[in-house]
């Protein structure tokens, strides 16, 4: 086969547009195949035929979702302008292959990854080429049998014509491209042509021996003996399917059967025409086209596309059947190929590949590989709660000898996440997505390890993708809203402030608290416009509070900054400019800080914060306690304010109280006092908490016992009818 060369200098990618290139395509398409062809166009009338089947194509690559089947009506359409001849379809063939995707693969809305893309051509080869060959063989067959009933019927004419009868019978039976045979309604083989004698072996004695129900299959049809019943009683005219013969050696003949009835003058039953092409060829290429369609290049293993078939099957099973899904994650797979190439990448693969395969060769289990450094093994049967458990072990198991690549020993680690479960009762689709969230879970675990599936996991891991993808939209929309909890003087029970409580009012879920969404603004950078947008919302409040109750209204605006937000480089602008633009004094603003987010930090992270205490903003030293810094490192963190977590007070709540739980806050709050700290407690819920903070000379509260965050308009009207 020829393929027009591009010509040089001129690429696809130079083309003004995607019909210039759909054009070209067409171009090269039509010089490939028009020399040989039958047809009476020029070759510029047959490119202009060709540009709306290349249309076609085009769209075919690009559909959603994607369906090659049409494109066999682009096969038909070559034969009906009579490119006949197999040369024609090879070309076709290599003319897609060569250059629909590189002149049509991003003339979509989007531009298709070049995986997808030649998998796509690929299949749609296999549907043009079916197309071409159904069209092909539908002539053929309705040429051969016209012309067989006729030199049949003339066979059976008058005596006088007996000779010119005969003598075109011998021309269309002996010379016929496809096998003819001639039986009786017995079954009996009465004559066959040299082409279905060279179809079964080329011994026409093997052949005229055999009785039409001989020639049986295992893979025949479960119609055919229905079929051929009504045709011999003459209740059907003729019948055609697919049918595989045995040839003499004992090789297999695929045919598509066409086999017809013949009546005499007088219309009853007489004998049995049969029309043979031999499709064997055509079906070893649909064969190995689909296994191209259904298998990973790389490892040969099933690919995604196959491994739906076979999951979708075994989830359709009989009640009473159960299947167990292993999804597999190689742990640090992008190292490798970051660090030795995607060469060495790939010969690890490969290697994975060969040790699952080897994991799952007992009946009802497959392997697959989805994509990248992610493989399934699939088992199915009656006990697949014990077997899928078995499965993940033997693959960590062969995971788990090191891989010798270029020299050097890679040792593999991979997580899995195990779904498992009766059939008829989830889909493909939803139990993929539980085993992705499971594997995701063993690999947050450390790694190495396989977890099993859990429906309320699966729901929070859910429930966490939509509200980290509804997030920006929320504070777009304006759902986050901020309630306050004040903060209280031990010594004269006043109100010293408010702490700033972010919440997102959620159209499906509610309110949700910070532990539900902070962490997610974390994770994606949101945390900084939402830090930002609650910051001016406290200061701005803490202002109004200043001017409408200077009888003793909130003084100081607590808010908490996230460890993203002290790495942002516009922290100190910001905050600036929020007070600047409120006028609330920078005395009034504290900002607090986790103690684990200070753990280690460098001059460059504390400078920040330094440059807002000489400004005057308080900081606060968060949740201190549960982290692990060193305490004599408080003289270098430029803090003002001691937040004591709450578990150092539970102990408070019981009488008499924990009296270790006494020693450490009356350390702490001594150190503090001996460094110049407020010290703030969390989580006061009692009467005799507040006493005792309040002697061991801790300098403000909040909690319950007070009043629980609420709208800022109740802070001023708090009843602190227990607050000395």
């Amino acid at each position: 086969m020829s393929i027009p060369a591009q010509s040089s200098g001129t690429s696809a990618t130079q083309a003004d547009g995607a019909e210039d290139r759909l054009r070209r395509f067409a171009t090269i398409w039509s010089r490939a195949i028009f020399p040989s062809t039958a047809t009476s166009l020029t070759r510029t009338e047959f490119e202009q035929h060709l540009l709306p089947l290349a249309r076609t194509l085009s769209d075919i690559l690009h559909a959603r979702p994607f369906d090659a089947a049409p494109a066999g009506v682009v096969g038909g359409a070559l034969v009906a302008v009579h490119c006949t001849d197999p040369d024609a379809l090879s070309s076709t063939l290599g003319v897609i292959d060569s250059y629909l995707v590189l002149y049509c693969g991003d003339s979509g809305a989007t531009a298709l990854p070049t995986e997808d893309a030649r998998a796509r051509c690929s299949r749609i080869q296999h549907a043009v080429a079916g197309g071409f060959t159904q069209a092909l063989r539908e002539r053929t067959l309705a040429e051969q049998e016209a012309i067989a009933r006729s030199a049949l019927t003339a066979r059976t004419q008058a005596d006088q014509a007996l000779h010119a009868t005969q003598a075109r019978f011998r021309a269309v039976f002996d010379d016929a491209a496809i096998g003819i045979g001639i039986a009786d309604l017995d079954g009996n083989v009465l004559e066959v042509n040299d082409t279905l004698t060279r179809m079964f072996g080329g011994l026409e004695h093997h052949v005229l021996s055999h009785r039409v129900d001989e020639w049986v299959h295992p893979e025949d049809s479960p119609q055919l003996c229905k079929y051929y019943g009504e045709l011999v009683r003459g209740e059907r005219e003729h019948f055609r399917v697919e049918k595989p013969f045995y040839r003499n050696d004992g090789t297999v003949l695929w045919t598509n059967l066409t086999v017809s009835l013949l009546r005499d003058a007088d219309g009853r039953p007489e004998y049995q025409l049969a029309l043979m092409e031999d499709t064997t060829e055509r079906r070893l290429l649909n064969l190995r086209l689909r296994y191209e369609a259904t298998h990973d290049a790389l490892t040969g293993l099933p690919n995604r596309t196959l491994f739906f078939e076979r999951l979708e099957k075994a989830l359709g099973a009989e009640d009473g059947s159960r299947f167990g899904l292993c999804y597999l994650d190689l742990d640090g797979f992008k190292a490798v190929n970051d660090s030795l190439g995607h060469a060495a990448g790939d010969r690890l693969l490969v290697e994975v590949a060969d040790r699952l395969q080897s994991c799952a060769t007992a009946p009802g289990e497959m392997v697959a590989r989805l994509g990248g450094d992610e493989f399934v093994a699939l088992t199915t049967g009656p006990d697949t709660q014990k077997e899928v458990d078995e499965l993940a072990c033997r693959i960590l198991g062969a995971l788990a000898v090191p891989v010798r690549l270029d020299g050097r020993e890679l040792t593999v680690r991979g997580s899995i996440g195990i779904v498992e479960g009766p059939a008829r009762e989830r889909g493909a689709a939803e139990v993929l997505r539980s085993a992705d969230i499971t594997m995701y879970r063993a690999k947050s675990a450390g790694g190495n390890r396989f977890e099993l599936a859990d429906a309320e996991a699966d729901a929070r891991a859910i429930t966490r993708h939509g509200l980290t993808t509804a997030l920006p939209a929320a504070l777009e929309r304006g759902e986050f809203f901020i309630e306050y909890q004040p903060l209280v003087h031990l010594g004269d029970g006043t109100v010293h402030g408010a702490e700033a409580l972010v919440r997102w009012c959620h159209p499906q879920h509610g309110v949700l608290g910070p532990d539900r969404f902070i962490p997610l603004a974390e994770h994606t950078g949101l945390i900084v416009p939402l830090g930002r947008w609650v910051l001016e919302e406290s200061v701005r409040q803490a202002n109004f509070w200043q001017e409408r109750h200077s009888d003793g209204g909130p003084l100081r605006i607590n808010v908490n900054v996230s460890p993203t937000q002290l790495h942002h480089p516009r922290l100190v602008a910001e905050t600036v400019d929020v007070l600047e633009r409120s006028g609330l004094e920078p005395r009034a603003l504290c900002l607090e800080v986790t103690e684990s987010a200070l753990i280690g930090a460098d001059d460059d992270l504390l400078k920040p914060l330094r440059q807002l205490a000489d400004m005057g903003v308080d900081i606060a030293l968060d949740d201190f306690g549960t982290g692990y810094s060193n305490l004599a490192n408080l003289r270098r963190l430029p803090v003002s304010v001691l937040k004591l977590d709450r578990s150092f007070t539970q102990g408070m709540q019981r009488h008499p109280a924990d009296p270790v739980d006494l020693k450490i806050v009356e350390g702490i709050v001594s150190l503090a006092h001996s460094l110049d700290l407020a010290v703030t407690v969390e989580g006061v819920e009692t009467a005799a908490q507040a006493e005792q903070l309040r002697n061991l000379g801790c300098d403000t509260a909040q909690g319950w016992y007070y009043a629980r965050p609420g709208a800022p308009d109740r802070i001023h009207s708090l009843l602190l009818a227990d607050a000395v």
